[in-house]
């Protein structure tokens, strides 16, 4: 007889119910370990995605490089590169810098992003484009950019509104001092140690070590060879009793400007190595896309394989340079392309190639290369480049240039374009003004010819919003420090009717600390220093404390400099103001002058309170 376990249920029933459990259990445990083994693998599949390293000098030209063929300059770690990746020898950029910056972000010539001058507001990217670092951001990666952004400061026009989750370095163009630089840390001041080169490098190491285990996305757009011409006794002494070569601008040439252009390209080159050697100690060099190349021409007249034009010069000098990539074995090293290519290329090729989606709405101007770097064998069609700059439009196909003049040259037989052969090759000249006169009409046409883009105040997402003196303007005899505004600081402050002011807009309503960067003497202590909404006082403070430090940097001029020299600032400290949307005329007075000025004035910040 069979024994009753309850519930009307057999042993016999028992034991059959308890195969359908244990084959359900045994689903759902294949199940469970089916999903973990998938997540982990999905995990594993973005942690194999290629790392991307973007290495750029600035002012660098095509021939500051012993790869390129520089007689006295050893760039031992990027030839190591490009004998182990890929060289695109006609590679071009634009002839300054915002631009060529604007167009490696975009994929998308400069104009189209409202990019029209290196200063005062016009270097801005019109918020509309999308970045390669969203891009990238959106993938998964994280991003952070270590250097000189130069594509606007304020948010959201700073490098952390625009896809970057770190960013280390400066804003502006010029910079005073590249030893023991004042830089900002995603909006926070900082006083930096050491050289400027050899920092950003250490602080791009650190990102990398960081998350190593992370697919990640590193910009480093340095600040060398760029004047001012400092770099340390170490890579200048070298070159300090060499023969530079002789060129075609020999005559022109200042032969201590070239040797500290070239001492600095070998700390870059010093700096490059660390980033590599980092990256294989991490284990990750081989999943590593390395790329490394300069923004414009020489910023000065030295060795450049004969070719016209320099830095500024919209001439085959002045904007074609030195490339190179490499990707571990993914990529066939030791080769070099011929086939013409642009910083507009960058982001639809790396998007490519780390099979990405591009998430901006506009089309690219760039072309994706992907092919051309992974398969020896791909040939593209031919293509026409331009640049645009001060007015002066040239154009770049793969044999011909035509010039701002509409002269055209054989690049492939006459880099120096000192013969016009547009009679010679009358198809091609016309295939090519026809092609310029529509870019003017279509491309050129989208850059507006007014700038009515308003200058943001304060931002809901950033917490602290920086407003230097180069984005001021001034009544009264309120001096720059220098014709640059990059790192200018005002001056000459002696009348209660002179004025510091920012025509712009709130973005978010808020309790705001103003924090103002100065110098005094001990006669000017007791100025007061009224921040102003037009003629509506919103706080004040008395100056107590003298700091009268002095300018420095000259002590590490190689040449004399073009920037502002710099100093250190002391903090005066406001009472908290409450800002409302809408706009503004934020504006600095000082009253009650004692001795003969106010203070010397480099920076207001405002940090959210509430």
């Amino acid at each position: 007889m069979t024994k009753s376990l309850g519930h009307n249920c057999t042993q016999k029933d028992l034991l059959a119910q308890e195969k359908i459990m244990n084959k359900k259990t045994t689903f759902i445990l294949f199940f469970l370990l089916f999903f973990i083994s998938s997540c982990k693998d999905k995990e594993t599949l973005i942690i194999k995605k290629p790392n991307i390293v973007i290495i750029i000098a600035d002012d660098q030209g095509w021939g500051d490089l012993s790869f390129n063929g520089n007689p006295i300059v050893n760039t031992f770690n990027i030839d190591k590169l490009a004998s182990q990746g890929v060289v695109l020898n006609n590679f071009y950029v634009n002839s300054v810098c915002s631009p060529t910056r604007a167009e490696i972000l975009t994929g998308r010539y400069h104009v189209r992003g409202g990019v029209y001058s290196t200063s005062e507001g016009g270097e801005r990217l019109d918020l509309e484009e999308n970045t390669i670092a969203e891009a990238f951001q959106a993938a998964g990666y994280k991003t952070g950019a270590f250097g000189k952004w130069h594509n606007g400061m304020q948010p959201p026009y700073h490098p952390n509104a625009r896809g970057f989750d770190d960013f280390y370095g400066y804003c502006s163009g010029h910079w005073g001092s590249y030893m023991d630089a004042i830089l900002e840390n995603n909006g926070e001041i900082i006083q930096t140690k050491g050289y400027l080169t050899d920092v950003l490098t250490e602080n791009t190491i650190d990102f990398m070590i960081k998350y190593a285990d992370k697919p990640f996305f590193a910009y480093l757009p340095l600040n060398t060879p760029h004047s001012p011409m400092q770099v340390p006794d170490k890579w200048f002494n070298k070159f300090k009793n060499v023969n530079l070569p002789n060129h075609r601008y020999s005559k022109k040439e200042d032969t201590e400007k070239t040797k500290a252009a070239y001492a600095m390209a070998e700390n870059i080159d010093w700096n490059v190595g660390r980033v590599v050697k980092a990256l294989d100690s991490l284990g990750i060099g081989e999943n590593t896309i390395i790329i490394y190349f300069s923004d414009n021409g020489p910023n000065g007249s030295r060795w450049n394989n004969n070719m016209k034009g320099q830095k500024g010069s919209t001439d085959e000098g002045g904007v074609r340079s030195p490339f190179v990539v490499k990707w571990g074995n993914k990529i066939s090293g030791g080769r070099i392309i011929q086939t013409i290519a642009h910083a507009i290329d960058l982001y639809p090729t790396l998007a490519a190639l780390t099979k990405i989606n591009p998430t901006n709405k506009l089309l690219f101007d760039g072309t994706n290369l992907a092919n051309l770097l992974l398969d020896e064998k791909y040939v593209p069609e031919d293509r026409i480049l331009y640049t645009y700059w001060n007015d002066k439009l040239s154009l770049r196909n793969q044999q011909f240039r035509l010039d701002e003049n509409n002269q055209l040259f054989d690049i492939e037989k006459d880099l120096a374009q000192e013969k016009d052969v547009a009679s010679s090759f009358p198809k091609s000249h016309q295939r090519l003004t026809a092609a310029k006169s529509k870019w003017e009409r279509e491309v050129l046409a989208e850059l507006p010819k007014v700038d009515d883009r308003s200058f943001p105040i304060t931002h809901p997402d950033f917490k602290i919003t920086h407003l230097p003196a180069r984005d001021a303007k001034t009544e009264g005899g309120i001096i720059r420090s220098n014709r640059w505004p990059n790192c200018s600081f005002y001056t000459n402050w002696k009348n209660e009717q002179d004025k510091i002011y920012w025509n712009g807009e709130v973005l978010a309503s808020g309790e705001y600390q103003p924090v103002i960067y100065y110098t005094c003497s001990e006669e000017n202590i007791g100025v007061t220093i009224n921040l102003l909404d037009k003629n509506k006082i919103l706080t004040y403070t008395k100056v107590k404390t003298a700091f009268n430090s002095t300018l420095r940097g000259m002590e590490y001029d190689r040449i004399k400099r073009g920037e502002s020299y710099v100093k250190d600032w002391n903090q005066l400290i406001l009472n908290p103001i409450y800002l409302s949307e809408g706009s503004i005329e934020l504006t600095l007075m000082a009253s009650n002058i004692q001795g003969n000025q106010a203070i010397d004035f480099r920076l207001m910040t405002l940090e959210r309170v509430n």
